[in-house]
C-alpha cells in the first residue's frame, strides 16, 4: 500500500478490524519512511455468477430474484423469514464454491428444490411444480414419490 503522503511503497499495518455487516476491513497504517498514519477499508471482490437459461440467454446472477422465488413457494406456510434467508444463502454459498462462473439455471433450480424438500414439502411441491410444469400425472407421481419417502 503507497503513503497517500509521501508516495513510500512501504507502510504497515497498526491495526485491523472487520466494520460491521458490511464484509469491509479497517486497517490504519503508518509509512515506514515519513511516519504519517492513513485508514484504508479493504473489500473482498466477487465474481459475479452467470446463470445460463433453458433457451442459451446469460444473466446476471440475481440473488433477490432467487429470494422471492421460494418466498413464493413458502408462502402461507409455517417457514420463517430467518430459515428462508439461511437457504439462500447456502444456496448462493454453493454456487460460489462452484469452478464455474457460469452456472446453468437448471443447476439453481435443483438446489432451491433439494432444500425445499429438506424445510417444507409443501412448499417444494409448490416450486418443483412451476419448476418442471407438472401436468397432473407428473405431480401426481412427484406426491407418491414423498408419501414412499416418509
Amino acid at each position: 500500500m503507497r503513503c497517500p503522503y509521501c508516495s513510500n511503497p512501504e507502510t504497515r499495518v497498526i491495526d485491523s478490524r472487520d466494520v460491521g455487516d458490511l464484509e469491509l476491513t479497517r486497517r490504519r497504517r503508518e509509512c515506514l519512511r515519513c511516519k504519517k498514519r492513513f485508514t484504508t477499508y479493504e473489500r473482498v471482490e466477487v465474481v459475479d455468477l452467470i446463470a445460463i437459461k433453458k433457451d442459451g440467454r446469460r444473466e446476471r446472477f440475481d440473488r433477490h430474484k432467487l429470494m422471492s422465488g421460494i418466498q413464493k413457494a413458502c408462502e402461507k406456510r409455517p417457514v420463517s423469514q430467518e430459515v428462508i434467508e439461511k437457504a439462500v444463502e447456502e444456496i448462493e454459498r454453493e454456487l460460489r464454491n462452484m469452478e464455474k462462473v457460469e452456472v446453468p439455471s437448471k443447476k439453481i433450480g435443483e438446489l432451491v428444490m433439494r432444500k425445499l424438500k429438506k424445510i417444507d414439502k409443501v412448499a417444494y411441491i409448490r416450486f418443483a411444480s412451476v419448476y418442471h410444469s407438472f401436468d397432473l400425472e407428473s405431480l401426481d407421481k412427484e406426491l407418491r414419490s414423498l408419501r414412499k419417502k416418509k
